[in-house]
């Protein structure tokens, strides 16, 4: 989960396509409470050791585990273990930050993986950096939504990881300029979410307007998840041909 909630005014360049995204009060779907404690996550075998994840709800939802993380981590170790050497890679909306972390642990990198949330989730990802010896290959920052980028990330970073990002319809403007932000010429998005109502579609919606955006539907995992309404794209920058 991310978003400036501070926001008065967004005028993006397509903002007069932008309004329907922005349509109700209903906020975030009730959850059961949960008690901080650290689960300890192979992937079906593809860790070892596993991921140890610490999950605390103080700060806010982001601090527990959620499938469309757990789905995204898995399709990451399973496809892309060996082909992100010389990658940049940013997560998104990362909470305790399982996706990155599983990436810095199972997959061949030797970049800087960067883990943003806002600030009341920087401690929680700082500290799952430590739990499992990764300090000297992710570096966590508070990213705000609709807000420049932190200078540490580099312009147009090769991979970004968005799991659960779609939930909170305020922020979904806010996310979408993020994206614009992120996405160069070479950029691939990894974006996964579960729809738990009519906005999100509406959410995909409007990122089909401004991006390439391709449903990833030939891998076994993701098949089976997608019965459970938790989808997995492919987000690219679109450009204009006829330019």
């Amino acid at each position: 989960m991310n978003g400036n909630l501070d926001f008065v005014e967004f005028s993006p360049p397509w903002s007069e396509t932008i309004d329907d995204l922005i349509v109700s009060a209903s906020l975030v779907p009730p959850r059961d409470p949960k008690s901080a404690g650290i689960t300890h996550i192979d992937f079906d075998g593809l860790l070892t050791p596993p991921l140890q994840l610490k999950e605390d709800l103080k700060e806010g939802c982001g601090g527990q585990l959620w499938p469309a993380g757990m789905l995204l981590a898995s399709y990451m170790l399973r496809n892309h273990s060996s082909d992100l050497r010389g990658k940049t890679i940013v997560e998104l909306g990362a909470g305790g930050g399982v996706v990155g972390l599983a990436v810095a642990k199972g997959c061949s990198i030797d970049s800087l993986i960067y883990l943003t949330d806002q600030m009341p989730m920087l401690a929680l990802m700082e500290e799952n950096v430590r739990l499992n010896g990764l300090a000297h290959i992710v570096q966590p920052l508070v990213l705000d939504w609709g807000e420049p980028l932190p200078p540490q990330i580099p312009s147009f970073p090769d991979i970004i990881l968005a799991a659960d990002c779609v939930y909170f319809e305020p922020a979904f403007p806010l996310l979408l300029s993020t994206l614009t932000d992120l996405l160069g010429p070479a950029s691939l998005c990894y974006f996964c979410f579960k729809k738990r109502r009519r906005a999100d579609l509406r959410f995909m919606k409007q990122a089909k307007k401004l991006f390439d955006v391709t449903e990833i539907t030939n891998d076994k995992e993701t098949d089976t998840h997608r019965r459970e309404s938790i989808f997995l794209y492919r987000i690219r920058k679109r450009y204009n041909k006829n330019i």
